[in-house]
């Protein structure tokens, strides 16, 4: 009898395993994967607990050791009304479940499966088809209800204090630092640029330009490179940021100087339907709207996501220009008045497919949004030339639009080893742009106008960005683990522009060929990598890792079908991670990699480009790669709940390239002017020590700290006329307050603090060669300028309400006392200048997000003839 029972048990499971398909590598091997374990929990007045840590274990025997040892099965948090829920997990290993919270007495205890007794006159005889009721008390066997858990409330649980789980504000690893900002009070209802305000080492100026140690990261999303902007990402879909200051060879080694800040969005956990509504309004007109389903149940798991953001900006500045051109001196100010208005639509997608226990597949994207901008300036100009005095406006009214796409299609398939798996990505990146814009010159004469110029610049583009990526993972001996991986990047972009030019006196517009910069280029690097990680006898950590990479790109002015192409050959670049405990508490990490920035075809093409008469930008074609070494030396130590890290980092760029304002022929006029253009300097040198701090001081009150000290110099003797400067210490530090008030009120405090700078080494090098930073879209040199000293406060509150907190409102000012205007200084041969701006101060926001969503397991839990697969929901 027992074997029949036996033999049914076997035939249904391996009936079950072959319905699903193999398994891993095992193939059509029995899945014994099949139990399901379910409860909730409750606190001594039967009330459920949230979020409550709930672990399931299995207990296995060391090889080593002979010892036995818990293993990880699966983890997860409870839900609103306590309910926990296992599916998928093993019936034939011993296992334990452990469940734990703030304020409560862990709680421990066994979980088994035990087959019914069976009566011996339901055997089966040979031949005959198992009996349904049979085998409807084996499968009940394999589901245990647990039922209501009752957590002891701790007895050195503080009185009067109420108690919340929130995640560490800093995560550190072996090569980067994860700041957990999902609960950030100041950044609701904004950007990601409004997000990376308060991340320690991170520094935005007054054009939303993101530095990390005075120089611009990489921008990745989810841990793919991204060509979307950060103020194209909702703050609220933001779950943490991670920054690589020093990235490993898993990275692409291009982007030498600031490394990668990855932004990790959320992710939803819950079986069900849920999703969130965030509506918010500033005080200058703008508003945005932000929608999150989710569903997920078996095998699929899918996310929807829209945005629309309608954006009111508002900049005030002032420029005064000093110069002596040819012999001729001249001195031009500025009364600068610029908005902005626009809106942005940003549709997503997610879908997971779980093909088996151990295969997902992913497909994700965003089609149908873009975004429309109409900005405008007034400018009231007065020049001085040679004692004569004139005046003019400038009035500027564009229209920008752009139309992306964007698809994502992922493998991932683990293996019966644990740690061991196998990831393949295609990503997809392409879309539309076209601008408009009208150039109106009014001179003056005792505020009559007499004479106008106007200058049209009409231009629409296309690009294509695609990566193929393969990644894989094997354990080794000693906690190690050897990772390997190849990636392709290619690259292709089409821009036509054309401008005209209606003189003074004129009715006719005539086409500025030299100012109609049609071109078009591909661009396509190749990289292989592999790394290895464990650690050694002396119990020292290591992560050591090698890339090769090779590039190439071809251009062509469409207008004189003039070619341009280069390739750079195969260049390695190793890194090495060392990480030893000094205690259980000190940690010592030392990091040493180095990097590459090729010029792009925008800095090579030999064009003048005057599609702006006031930034005359050229390539040039001589200009070759610049690498960069980098080392970092970190100590964190962790008390409680505090943490502290201190490192000291610095780097060293050859061939450095970088900005470079001269006097040249206008291709215009046929007279000298100022001309911007890309020169390699010898090289830069940034070196500096960094400090972060966070602890929750008090139950209520949670401090993130930063300071940084730094030095940097670009070495410009190989530059003709250039002034050679010294390398400038500065400091730059931020503080972020977050009090837990009574009654679910809540406090954010923000201050941050830029001290006299050089100009950041990589600003405004980006595709296009356009400059933008200063008025009138100046662009500025890194080697010749620096900026004055600033600072800003930014307060918000937030009440918290409804069943189950699921609605909040809050209210965020930023810039409380105008003081992050931006004072800039540039001087080179001929001219001197200054230049101020100050971009929405003191703006107010208020917003108001609604969750929602079925939390109740217990109308999902698996019936008998069900097989429910779960899984943990994708990006």
């Amino acid at each position: 009898m027992k074997n029949s029972i036996l033999t049914s048990i076997i035939a249904l499971i391996s009936f079950f395993s072959f319905a699903q398909g193999p398994a891993g590598a095992g193939g059509n091997a029995p899945n014994f994967n099949r139990g399901h374990v379910f409860g909730k929990v409750v606190d001594e007045q039967g009330k459920p607990v949230e979020f409550a840590s709930v672990v399931l274990l299995k207990t296995v025997v060391d090889p080593a050791t002979k010892q036995n040892k818990d293993i990880l099965v699966k983890a997860q948090q409870a839900e609103l009304n306590g309910d926990f829920n296992f599916k998928e997990i093993p019936v034939n290993v011993r296992l334990k479940l452990k469940i734990s919270f703030v304020g409560y007495k862990n709680y421990e205890a066994p979980v088994q499966f035990e087959m019914p007794k069976m009566d011996p006159s339901s055997a089966r005889k040979p031949g005959q088809a198992p009996d349904p009721a049979v085998m409807a008390k084996m499968m009940a066997a394999f589901e245990k209800d647990l039922g209501n858990i009752k957590l002891l409330s701790d007895s050195k649980e503080l009185e009067a204090v109420v108690v919340t789980s929130t995640k560490a504000l800093l995560e550190m690893d072996i090569d980067k630092k994860s700041f957990n900002v999902g609960q950030n009070l100041v950044t609701s209802g904004g950007t990601a640029v409004d997000v990376m305000r308060n991340i320690p080492s991170v520094q935005v100026d007054i054009d939303g330009n993101v530095k990390v140690r005075n120089a611009n990261p990489t921008l990745f999303i989810d841990g793919r490179p991204t060509s979307l902007s950060m103020d194209q990402i909702p703050a609220d879909i933001i779950e943490k940021v991670e920054v690589i200051t020093n990235p490993s060879a898993k990275y692409d080694a291009s982007g030498s100087m600031a490394g990668i800040i990855n932004i990790i969005l959320k992710k939803n956990k819950k079986n069900g339907y849920n999703g969130m509504l965030n509506l918010s309004a500033d005080r200058f007109g703008g508003s945005s709207f932000m929608g999150n389903f989710s569903y997920q149940q078996n095998k699929w798991s899918l996310t929807l996501m829209g945005m629309k953001m309608n954006m009111r900006n508002n900049t005030e500045g002032n420029s005064q220009r000093n110069s002596n051109i040819g012999g001729v001196e001249s001195s031009v100010y500025q009364d600068i008045n610029s908005k902005n208005k626009g809106s942005m639509f940003f549709p997503r997608f997610s879908v997971d497919y779980a093909a088996t226990n151990r295969t997902t597949l992913t497909l994700a994207g965003f089609f149908g949004g873009g975004g429309k901008f109409s900005p405008t300036e007034d400018i009231k100009i007065t020049s001085m030339v040679n004692n004569f005095t004139t005046f003019s406006n400038r009035l500027s009214e564009s229209s920008r639009e752009f139309n992306p796409s964007g698809l994502q299609v992922g493998f991932k398939h683990t293996y019966p080893k644990a740690g061991e798996e196998l990831s393949m990505d295609f990503n997809y990146f392409g879309g539309t742009n076209k601008n408009d814009a009208t150039y109106t010159t009014n001179y003056l004469n005792n505020g009559n106008i007499t004479g106008t110029q106007i200058q049209k610049n009409i231009g629409s583009g296309s690009n294509n960005f695609m990566t193929f990526q393969t990644d894989y993972v094997r354990p080794l001996k000693n906690e190690g683990t050897i990772e390997m991986g190849v990636r392709a990047q290619l690259f292709e972009l089409v821009n036509e522009n054309n401008n005209t030019l209606k003189a003074v006196g004129s009715d006719v517009y005539k086409t500025i060929p030299s100012a109609s910069t049609n071109y078009e280029n591909k661009n396509n690097v190749y990289a292989a990598y592999v790394s290895v990680s464990g650690k050694s006898a002396n119990k020292i950590s290591y992560k050591i890792g090698l890339r090769a990479e090779s590039s190439s790109y071809d251009g062509k002015l469409l207008n004189t079908n003039q070619k341009f192409s280069n390739s750079f050959p195969l260049s390695l670049f190793p890194s090495i991670f060392l990480k030893k405990d000094l205690t259980p508490t000190d940690q010592l990490q030392l990091s040493i990699t180095r990097r590459v920035s090729r010029p792009n075809f925008f800095q090579i093409i030999p064009f003048v480009d005057y599609s702006d008469s006031l930034n005359i930008t050229r390539g040039n074609a001589d200009l070759v790669p610049e690498f960069t070494t980098s080392g970092e030396l970190s100590y964190s130590k962790t008390k409680g709940s505090a943490t502290f890290l201190l490192s000291g980092y610095y780097k060293y760029t050859d061939n450095l390239i970088t900005r470079f304002l001269s006097q040249e022929i206008n291709p215009i006029s046929g007279k000298l002017d100022l001309i911007n253009t890309f020169v390699n300097a010898n090289s830069s040198i940034n070196f500096g020590i960094e400090g972060t701090y966070t602890n929750k001081l008090q139950n209520w009150w949670d401090l993130t700290a930063n300071i940084n000290m730094y030095n940097s110099k670009i070495n410009t003797a190989n530059i003709e006329k250039a002034q050679i400067t010294d390398g400038l210490w500065t400091v730059f530090g931020k503080i972020n307050n977050t009090f837990q008030l009574p009654k679910k009120w809540s406090i954010q405090l923000s201050m941050d603090y830029q001290g006299k700078t050089n100009m950041p080494i990589t600003q405004n090098q980006g595709q296009g060669g356009g400059g933008g930073g200063g008025p009138m879209g100046q662009a500025q040199s890194s080697s010749q300028g620096y900026i004055e000293p600033f600072y800003g406060v930014d307060l918000a509150i937030k009440k918290t309400f409804l069943k189950n907190d699921l609605a909040s409102l809050t209210l965020a000012a930023n810039d409380l006392f105008r003081t992050r205007g931006n004072t800039r200084y540039s001087y080179g041969e001929g001219f001197s200048q200054k230049y101020y701006r100050l971009s929405n101060p003191q703006m107010i926001r208020l917003t108001l997000s609604i969750r929602f969503g079925q939390f109740n397991m217990n109308s999902m839990k698996r019936n008998n003839n069900q097989n429910q697969d779960g899984m943990q929901m994708g990006q």
